[in-house]
């Protein structure tokens, strides 16, 4: 199936980006299973004039325009978790797994900077794997060994006419407590009590005023316990705040639950772009140019903005089109007018963009 209907001032036609959206729906791709859509999409990008290539961990890269200006990086993730939604349209919807989360934000990327091969500058389009897994290892091969860009936007829904200036860090902690045989009466804890005792301690560290709601306090997630009277294992996830001593969290913890193995398995700080970076000063005026007042929010999940962030000191900020409530809900979908108009909003913004940067510095808060 062909991309490519574009016109005469380079733009993706409505009914080229509508397909574009769609197949990506049609063609699965859970964590570690991005093939199929990467091979579709490095084919399509081709096709729409990008230079496109399948690094080695599995990353779709496009780069279009060839001037000295610029560089203006695009990346959103290939990935999605598990689940069927069957793909539909009905009633100004497209349905699909990944509509929002986060196919929807990456076609808006790619279907923005096709109308832009005359770009000062170079435009870089990244769908990244992996993103839906406590690792992130795609972002972290692009942050490793792609030269810095200037500007980085990354895709995530945040509504079309709404910037996301940061996200909360994360704290990922496996407890694994082995003891030996006894009977169930035995006095001794026993590998599944101190397990549970593990996630008591940790809840109590946190402090009465932990939540998954508000930016500026932790807040913690069993994802999952299981095992027996011998051997037994927790995950845990924590959900950090600017500021937040993860490092200290992870000894006192360590020093309450001696008796078992207690392995950080992933730590991303929190992120906070300021309302004056260039990247955000110029979604804002493009959403204003679509009739609509920008609206700026910080979420309390994390992405791969926290992951970039890390190591690159850019003006970044993430933007991309529908309704991140309906992220891995059975009935995703994105609204069919707000995907087009986000392809206009990032299309402006991508113009703004294309005088030399003045390197207003992104804020990571550990």
């Amino acid at each position: 199936m062909k991309l490519v209907h574009q016109g005469q001032d380079g733009s993706v036609s409505e009914t080229t980006a509508l397909g574009v959206l769609r197949r990506m729906l049609e063609i699965p791709s859970p964590s570690y299973h991005e093939a199929d859509l990467a091979d579709y999409l490095v084919k399509g990008l081709e096709e729409l004039g990008f230079q496109s290539y399948i690094d080695r961990v599995g990353n779709v890269i496009g780069e279009i325009g060839a001037g000295d200006g610029p560089v203006v990086m695009l990346l959103s993730h290939l990935d999605t978790v598990p689940g069927e939604v069957p793909v539909r349209s009905e009633d100004g919807r497209l349905y699909g797994r990944g509509a929002v989360d986060a196919k929807g934000p990456l076609a808006t990327m790619i279907c923005a900077a096709a109308a832009l091969a005359d770009h000062p500058g170079r435009i870089v389009v990244v769908g990244a794997v992996e993103e839906e897994t406590p690792c992130s290892r795609g972002a972290m091969r692009i942050r490793a060994e792609m030269p810095r860009p200037d500007y980085v936007v990354v895709g995530e829904p945040s509504g079309w006419s709404t910037v996301v200036l940061g996200y909360k860090g994360k704290l990922d902690l496996r407890y694994r407590v082995e003891r030996p045989a006894t009977h169930p009466s035995n006095p001794e804890p026993k590998a599944t009590e101190l397990a549970a005792a593990a996630w008591r301690e940790l809840l109590d560290l946190l402090g009465p005023d932990a939540d998954h709601g508000s930016f500026d306090r932790p807040g913690a997630t069993l994802c999952s316990f299981n095992g027996d009277l011998v051997a037994a294992e927790a995950e845990f996830s924590i959900r950090t705040p600017p500021g937040f001593d993860s490092e200290g969290l992870v000894e006192s913890l360590r020093s309450r639950c001696p008796e078992g193995q207690l392995t950080v398995v992933n730590s991303v700080a929190a992120c906070h772009a300021g309302r004056g970076s260039e990247v955000v000063r110029a979604l804002s005026v493009a959403i204003r140019d679509q009739h609509a007042r920008p609206t700026m929010k910080v979420k309390t999940a994390t992405s791969d903005m926290n992951t970039l962030a890390e190591v690159w000191d850019v003006p970044m900020a993430t933007y991309g089109p529908g309704d991140s409530r309906l992220d891995h809900a059975d009935d995703e979908h994105i609204m069919i007018a707000d995907y087009l108009r986000g392809i206009a909003v990032l299309t402006a913004a991508l113009r703004e963009l294309a005088a030399p940067p003045a390197r207003t510095r992104m804020r990571v808060v550990r």
